[in-house]
């Protein structure tokens, strides 16, 4: 229901529950319940529901621009962007406010559950650029994994790109297959290294090559397979 653009997917599970959508005739309460919507006759409602067909966008977010559908404050979002496409489509996981880069953007409810189910163990690769030097024992401390509020980080890869003289800034990409809130900004602010600016750039093979910041391309059919195989 939530891929059809019918509700979240939380208030399609409450409408479930109220018994106003019926399979084949039936009224159906069960979370969980098995349907194929090429098969069965799906009514919400009253109304037959329709299926959308799939859409898939690798979008490269700006900076200042939150992963939601809607805010009530009046910030930019991600939908902003995607204007001219007619299906609800919603992002896989989130980035952040102040943190740019690659997002998987789509309407497929089942490869979104797989690629943020915790056992995924999706690569993210993030560049991130801090005040000052960061020294050789924290970046193997970074590698290690970090003792946050919820718990040790997992291993992570950490490749030291430099220091730039002019700015005072060092650069380094920190790849992770984690999902939590903040992890990479948290895990370097626990050593005192403030993040002047980050930026996912790698979501397990994709990368934001060709992709300008605001930007979005499709996924080849290819592409959309090969992420189905962490399932």
């Amino acid at each position: 229901m939530s891929n059809c653009g019918v509700a979240s997917r939380r208030a399609s599970e409450q409408m479930i529950l109220d018994g106003r959508v019926r399979v084949n005739g039936a009224v159906i309460r069960e979370l969980g319940t098995k349907v194929d919507p090429d098969k069965d006759s799906i009514i919400v409602d009253g109304k037959r529901l329709e299926v959308q067909p799939k859409h898939y966008y690798l979008f490269n977010k700006p900076k200042g621009v939150i992963t939601t559908s809607s805010d009530d404050q009046g910030r930019a979002t991600v939908m902003d962007y995607f204007k001219k496409e007619t299906d609800r489509i919603y992002a896989v996981g989130r980035l952040d406010q102040n943190t740019e880069g690659l997002l998987i953007m789509t309407n497929d409810g089942e490869l979104a559950n797989i690629l943020m189910h915790p056992s995924c163990l999706v690569d993210k690769t993030y560049e991130a650029k801090v005040k000052g030097h960061i020294v050789n024992s924290v970046l193997q401390k970074l590698a290690d994994g970090v003792e946050l509020a919820d718990g040790i980080t997992a291993p992570a890869d950490v490749c030291y790109n430099g220091y730039d003289n002019q700015t005072g800034l060092t650069s380094v990409e920190i790849t992770i297959h984690e999902g939590r809130n903040r992890q990479v900004r948290r895990m370097l602010e626990f050593f005192g290294h403030q993040v002047h600016s980050l930026r996912r750039v790698q979501y397990a093979f994709l990368t934001l090559s060709g992709v300008k910041r605001g930007a979005y391309r499709s996924l080849t059919r290819e592409e959309v397979a090969e992420l189905y195989k962490y399932k």
